[in-house]
């Protein structure tokens, strides 16, 4: 016997707290792509008019953001439209699936065009004017506080996401609920980086002449953001192919299940994350002997009722009564006198 929630016409993920989650995701994701649009056209033709292979490749970095940042909107947008029949239990997982997206960009458009002006400029040199240096360490300059104030937008919200959930900040950023925030965190923390590496690299070749510091600093960048790309690109595969729910929440409902008086044991619990605050709840009961149908039915609607409040994430939820649970019930009702 399966005791479960109607899904058909809910939508998912959850409204409760989501909506405001979601829209202060999106205002950081807008401040990043204002920042990245801002100087991505900078970079560029500071790094043509200087010929800076390092400042080239910071403009690819902010070509390949900016493209990631559309990507993270249409993920948040999409993400909540209401649960279908094609999709009953909604279209959480969208988020996933574009921020894969958004990591297959900084790899390609980001890390591999950055590693390859790296090794164009070890093979043809390159010479700069001395207005060349100041143009590129000016718009440099001008980046990294555009970067950094984009940043620390991410690093607020962060901060307040996981004073909410109660642990620390660094808990918050690897369980990567919400992928938009946590690739904008990812992107603006790389770009600051990369934004001080290209500056170290033209300092360095002003001082000395030599095109080789800023060369490896180019490579050196795109390096940075392979690694980026692939630990963001890890972390929506293991979402899009069915992530099971923190093992803390899991121990919680099963000794919330446990402590039920009509259920005797668990003899299963499957999590699955939906969306960044959805999860999907699948448990298997034994109940305890000497309860009627009634009484069953009403207490695993208390169950439930009680999970959702406790956890509102618990977005559907389903208790199935085991196959020993029902027989020992069957067993234990008076069975129909045989007339003779």
């Amino acid at each position: 016997m399966a005791v479960d929630q109607d899904v058909a016409g809910r939508t998912a993920p959850r409204s409760d707290g989501g909506g405001g989650r979601d829209g202060e995701t999106r205002v950081t994701v807008w401040v990043a792509l204002a920042a990245n649009l801002a100087i991505c056209g900078a970079k560029a033709v500071g790094g043509v008019v200087a010929g800076s292979p390092a400042l080239l490749s910071e403009a690819a970095h902010s070509v390949a953001d900016s493209l990631n940042e559309v990507f993270l909107l249409a993920s948040v947008r999409r993400s909540r439209r209401p649960a279908d029949k094609r999709h009953p239990f909604g279209y959480g997982k969208e988020r996933f699936f574009w921020s894969l997206l958004a990591a297959v960009g900084i790899f390609v458009t980001g890390g591999c065009f950055s590693v390859f002006q790296g090794v164009q400029a070890f093979r043809s040199g390159g010479e700069e004017s001395h207005e060349g240096y100041v143009i590129g360490l000016i718009v440099l300059a001008v980046a990294l506080l555009a970067e950094g104030l984009s940043l620390l937008r991410a690093v607020l919200q962060v901060r307040r996401a996981a004073r909410a959930a109660g642990h620390a900040m660094a808990e918050e950023v690897r369980q990567g609920r919400d992928p938009a925030l946590r690739t904008v965190l990812a992107e603006d923390s790389t770009a600051c980086a990369g934004v001080l590496l290209a500056m170290a690299g033209m300092a360095l070749h002003m001082v000395t002449g030599q095109v080789a510091y800023e060369a490896a600093a180019s490579i050196l960048i795109g390096i940075l953001l392979v690694y980026v790309a692939y630990v963001l690109g890890k972390g929506a595969r293991t979402h899009l192919i069915g992530e099971a729910a923190d093992p803390g929440l899991q121990e919680q409902v099963r000794a919330l299940l446990e402590g039920q008086p009509e259920i005797d044991s668990v003899t299963a619990l499957l999590t699955m994350r939906l969306g960044p605050d959805a999860v999907l709840l699948a448990a298997g009961i034994d109940l305890t002997a000497g309860y009627d149908s009634e009484t069953v039915e009403d207490a695993m609607v208390r169950v439930r009722t009680e999970l959702k409040q406790r956890w509102p994430e618990l977005d559907q939820v389903f208790l199935d009564v085991t196959d020993a649970a029902s027989a020992r019930r069957s067993a234990s009702r008076p069975r129909p006198q045989a007339h003779g």
